[in-house]
């Protein structure tokens, strides 16, 4: 500390003289009980586990990181008279784990729609105000839709029968001895199901049927029995699919041969291998102009070709032949309806291929926005993360869907049938895109348990969608409004604001089974984006916080991870503590609420003030007996003088002035520019999240000055804390949070003078006037 700063220093001297006398002073109150470490600002040593040689401290995979692998060869058909799918596959598993299996876990996810579900009984709703004709025509007046998996058979390598007990949506397989570490085993499954509309059903995988024209587009996923996962964390991922948690599942590689009507355009996850074969001669060739047009899509299949397509209902068959290597699931949408575009991309010196499926019904939104919106994601994403590994990423349109599978997804979005449309339509529409083809990152590639942890896929993926907007918008200024920004849902730390405001008997933490919370958008989608983004702009800082993030998912692709692996790299990756965040924005329901709550105003005087004169006198102790001093005088205390306004120190404070004179060369004190006015300001933090204490003060001629206290000003004090402010000018004002950065849900508190709020009569008169 230079002498200047040591010089101002030593004026706040009898700040620090007056809280001892304060404390010495106190009378002495009844000794109250020990307590706990209560602090948001420990460790998580209690909430997380100890790390091993399977997963590390650093949130890195551990030297004995493993994972399980499931290969799939499938023969798949589609009936499109009668909307059923018939199937049968053989599947490979490795054992790649230290322990030897007794037997195998099979997820029948199709089975949450089976007659005897248990899933529809799971809640204890009661009558609500009014239903969706469609909900309440499926709930209390037809029979529940049959849509379980059909099981014909399961075998062995030799043909043999497979012992296997079905337990709702999971079959296990009772494998006639246990399958040892590093051994493999092969088994095929037979099987059909009565495939669902997904409009009526409420289904993530279905038919929309078109009446007009008598078509159905398929958008089909969940539809093969599919290994679960064996882990280091849980074992096998023993949790029911009952329809909000999602999937875990082990990567593989995948040979799916799909037949379907001859006269139908299809498309799935995997590299299509008899291309010439299901393309006619002009398709071939638009595909050929397609991977080399970056600017724009070239449309395979035109719409007069699709609505040619409709009217014929081909009684022959075609089979597309797809492989697809190291994927976790697999998804495919067919229908003769379907106009396709493709366009390429460079993503890290490869090129992709952004492609769009959709009926005529999606049209004009689909073929002017669709391609755009993959292009972007691929190219944030890969930005903020690692480089798309997959030769395709594709957007089918399908009504009243969103819904994301590797390599592929669905998206709603439809115009008016006159092809009007509005704003909300598009930017809904562009949005869902963005966040379904941004799935191929979280969790098709970093794979986490969304089965267990919806955040970690939806609130992850929803962050880096609200990037991927606002990127959008800047690159595609004819899409948005003139002069305005993409207005983006979730991700601004003002839109969560009423959801943490909410009742707390119906908001539960960010880390909870999705299936346990109510309002499953805004505590696994919302919350987590908003924590995520107010993390790297506000707390971070956009480079610490890019490069953490891109170290995680870099760490983990291809990988599962689990929550504290995140946790633990967004740390090691920064050097940035952020157990207190961690704490309280992912395992509590606190809130965020920091405000002004009073401010004093002092003047240097060169008298002791009462309260010191009681301090000596306690003591029995004179001036004489203690260093020099410099006092401060409280405005509205008998202590002031209004002669001592606007005085400098020096002016006032002979101790100073003489401090200055011995300590500071003349070109020293020259230098010296005395701050007039000194506040004591109290801030006070209603809400139990500790945030940066961003504050803006305003002085009398007008200028303005921001200042952020880190975080860790509430370490020792969570609910109020003081700072002296020094300066040459007189403060008029003082703003918390100008910005809206930390989502404060209570802004009444967070100006001095408080600003004047209008009662809700007010406002009323106020509308009525207008």
């Amino acid at each position: 500390m230079n002498k200047i700063k040591y010089c101002f220093a030593s004026m706040l001297f009898l700040f620090g003289a007056m809280a001892f006398a304060q404390e010495e002073g106190e009378t002495e109150k009844p000794r109250e009980p020990g307590h706990v470490n209560q602090s948001k600002f420990k460790q998580l040593y209690e909430e997380f586990s100890t790390p091993n040689t399977y997963r590390s401290a650093s949130g890195a995979p551990g030297p004995d990181y493993y994972q399980q692998r499931a290969d799939y060869v499938m023969d798949i058909e589609l009936d499109d008279k009668n909307a059923k799918i018939y199937g049968e596959e053989t599947i490979t598993y490795y054992n790649n784990s230290p322990d030897d299996l007794e037997f195998l876990w099979v997820q029948l996810d199709q089975n949450v729609r089976a007659k005897d579900s248990k899933s529809p009984l799971r809640n204890g709703n009661g009558v609500n105000f009014a239903y969706m004709a469609g909900d309440f025509a499926q709930t209390y007046v037809t029979e529940p839709f049959d849509g379980g998996f059909n099981i014909e058979f399961v075998k062995d390598a030799n043909g043999k029968p497979l012992s296997y007990t079905i337990n709702q949506t999971m079959m296990r397989l009772n494998i006639p001895q246990p399958l040892k570490s590093g051994e493999q085993i092969s088994f095929s499954i037979k099987w059909w199901y009565n495939v669902p509309d997904h409009t009526v059903n409420r289904a993530r995988s279905g038919f929309e049927y078109f009446a007009k024209d008598g078509n159905r587009a398929y958008v089909i996923a969940q539809f093969f029995p599919r290994m679960a996962v064996y882990s280091d964390v849980e074992g096998w991922q023993n949790h029911q699919f009952w329809g909000s948690g999602e999937f875990a599942l082990p990567f593989g590689n995948y040979e799916v041969n799909i037949t379907v009507p001859a006269d139908h355009i299809l498309d799935a996850t995997g590299v299509l291998q008899n291309r010439e074969q299901v393309f006619s001669k002009e398709m071939m060739k638009r595909y050929k102009q397609a991977k080399k047009s970056y600017d724009k899509p070239v449309l395979i299949v035109t719409q007069e070709e699709a609505e040619a397509a409709e009217k014929g209902f081909s009684d022959k068959k075609k089979t597309w032949k797809f492989k697809a290597t190291n994927v976790r699931d697999y998804g495919f949408a067919t229908s003769r309806k379907f106009v396709w575009d493709m366009q390429a991309v460079k993503i890290g010196g490869k090129d992709i291929m952004a492609v769009s499926l959709y009926p005529k019904e999606g049209n004009p939104l689909w073929e002017e926005q669709s391609t755009k919106a993959v292009v972007q994601t691929l190219k944030t994403y890969s930005k903020h993360t690692f480089d798309y590994p997959y030769h395709k990423a594709i957007s089918v349109h399908a009504k009243n869907q969103g819904m994301e599978y590797p390599m592929i997804c669905w998206n709603y979005g439809r115009p008016n049938e006159d092809g009007t449309y509005s704003d909300r339509t598009k930017y809904g529409m562009i949005s869902v895109i963005i966040h379904e083809v941004g799935h191929n990152f979280f969790p098709m590639i970093v794979n986490s348990d969304e089965r267990q942890w919806g955040w970690m896929d939806e609130g992850l993926d929803t962050f880096m969608q609200y990037l991927t907007e606002q990127e959008f918008g800047k690159n595609y200024p004819d899409v948005i409004a003139p002069n305005s920004k993409y207005p983006s849902r979730r991700g601004e730390a003002a839109k969560i604001v009423p959801y943490m405001a909410g009742d707390q008997s119906h908001i539960s933490p960010i880390m909870s089974n999705p299936e346990n919370v109510y309002q499953l958008g805004p505590n696994a989608y919302g919350k987590p984006a908003t924590a995520l983004n107010i993390l790297r702009e506000t707390v971070m800082g956009p480079e610490l916080f890019d490069h953490a993030f891109k170290t995680y998912a870099q760490r983990w692709k291809f990988k599962h991870p689990t929550p504290e692996d995140f946790f633990r790299t967004m740390e090691d990756a920064s050097a940035v503590d952020l157990d207190w965040y961690w704490r309280s924005w992912f395992y509590t329901t606190d809130y965020v609420d920091i405000g002004v709550k009073g401010v004093k105003k002092y003047y240097v005087s060169d008298k002791p003030t009462k309260q010191m004169e009681k301090y000596m006198a306690d003591r029995n102790i004179t001036e004489a007996d203690l260093p020099p001093l410099v006092y401060l005088a409280e405005e509205d205390s008998e202590d002031y003088n209004p002669d001592l306004k606007g005085k400098a120190p020096t002016e006032v404070s002979q101790n100073l002035k003489e401090f200055m004179m011995d300590n500071l060369s003349a070109e020293e004190r020259a230098q010296v520019q005395e701050p007039k006015y000194f506040y004591e300001i109290t801030f006070d933090k209603p809400g139990g999240i500790p945030m940066p204490l961003i504050v803006e003060y305003t002085y009398a001629d007008g200028t303005k000055e921001k200042v952020t206290y880190p975080p860790e000003i509430w370490r020792k004090n969570d609910a109020e804390v003081k700072r002296v402010l020094s300066s040459q000018k007189e403060l008029v004002g003082i703003v918390v949070d100008p910005k809206a950065e930390t989502a404060d849900i209570d802004t009444a508190n967070n100006s001095w003078p408080k600003k004047e709020e209008k009662s809700d009569f007010d406002k009323f008169k106020q509308n009525i006037k207008g």
